[in-house]
């Protein structure tokens, strides 16, 4: 493991993981979820919030800062955690889920990702060594490999192209680190691909695993297949990925999604739905998403959820917020944000204590018991169009 940087399995419950990462910047509890911070911000809240919310590591995205306001910059005011005032974890992604979420903008080669800026059209190329050294400029704990990630429905073809492309990257993101790490003592994460294909997703482990990464993540999911697929390929990675190093699902966020792949052995997580989602008026409560616009909300005296103790379920009716959406006042997207960052955090707590009590499969039945989940459809048709966005 990397100098400041440790992970300690410390109790299961099935194949649920109870775990603590050391950092440079502080402990984390595991499993987490990991709020989207994408340009060193969670949109509309402040960090001393985000923090409030009961998240103990944040995820920053290294494309977007390295476009604005540059790396450089971030390094003269000290790094990003004094550039955003933020004292606990920062874990960075290297952009290459952006550019492929870019579309005609973006090209991977073998020798890595050109594109075009989406602020001005100027032209960029992020190589696997330029990705790390953007990272370590920005000073996060815990960086990742520039990978090639794919969208669900390519062929088999070009799935093996990219995890081929992936591997090759993931030695020179690992040398590239390995020779600086005295001055950039970040921990690095390699990546998993394969799309839903589970003799590449063999592979790739074997491939993965075999370089001394510090945690490693499974990528390129959560892009368009049924959750059906996604849980079986992380069922099938988890298994066969190292049981003493950390596992992150990445891009993985709603509540169901994060039960069934605690369940499947996950101990990391990051997304932009809850906070996404939330702006847009779609709360998270014990029994499923909930559209504040509705106008049962209208009256409703108490808070959204009695037993929430988020800031605005203990301060604010649900019939104030259902106010402030229809008046497009920023307070309802902040109000909206903290809830559902908050029922995130409550919701792997709880699932900590479950593996603590080893009582995980227990409480796993009396999530499902009340908790509806979007239906496929909605849920494949919101997909496509997170998928155009350019950052949260």
């Amino acid at each position: 493991m990397r100098m400041g940087f440790s992970f300690n399995l410390n109790q299961s419950s099935g194949e649920a993981r109870l775990g603590e990462l050391d950092t440079p910047h502080g402990k984390v509890n595991t499993p987490a979820f990991m709020p989207v911070a994408t340009q060193a911000t969670v949109k509309t809240l402040t960090p001393e919030e985000v923090n409030d919310s009961g998240a103990e590591m944040i995820l920053s995205n290294a494309y977007h800062l390295y476009l604005r306001p540059g790396v450089g910059t971030v390094q003269k005011l000290g790094g990003l955690h004094q550039f955003m005032n933020w004292n606990g974890p920062i874990l960075t992604d290297s952009g290459g889920f952006q550019a492929f979420s870019m579309g005609s903008l973006g090209k991977a080669d073998e020798v890595g990702i050109r594109f075009r800026s989406h602020i001005d059209g100027s032209e960029h190329r992020f190589t696997p060594e330029v990705a790390i050294k953007n990272q370590e400029g920005l000073g996060a704990d815990i960086i990742m490999c520039l990978d090639q990630c794919i969208a669900y429905g390519e062929t088999r073809d070009a799935v093996i192209t990219a995890m081929n492309r992936t591997h090759r990257w993931a030695l020179i993101s690992q040398q590239t680190h390995e020779n600086s790490q005295e001055s950039h003592p970040q921990a690095l994460f390699g990546i998993v691909q394969g799309g839903v294909y589970a003799d590449l997703r063999t592979e790739s482990v074997a491939v993965i695993s075999e370089i001394p990464f510090d945690g490693f993540a499974i990528g390129g999911l959560a892009v368009g297949e049924s959750k059906a697929q996604m849980y079986e390929i992380v069922e099938l990675v988890s298994t066969l990925l190292p049981a003493d190093k950390p596992r992150y699902l990445m891009g993985v966020g709603s509540p169901e999604d994060l039960v069934e792949s605690v369940a499947r052995g996950v101990d990391m997580f990051d997304c932009v739905l809850p906070t996404r989602v939330a702006r847009n008026g779609a709360l998270f409560t014990k029994y499923g998403r909930v559209n504040i616009g509705n106008r049962r909300f209208s009256d409703q005296v108490g808070p959204l959820e009695d037993d929430c103790d988020c800031y605005a379920c203990l301060n604010y009716s649900a019939a104030y917020l259902w106010h402030l959406f229809k008046a497009k006042e920023i307070l309802g997207l902040r109000l909206a944000t903290v809830h559902n960052l908050r029922f995130l955090q409550r919701l792997m707590t709880r699932m900590r204590i479950s593996i603590e009590q080893n009582q995980f499969a227990t409480f796993r039945d009396q999530f499902w018991a009340q908790y509806i989940p979007t239906d496929e459809t909605t849920r494949q048709a919101q997909r496509q169009k997170w998928l155009k966005a350019r950052g949260d």
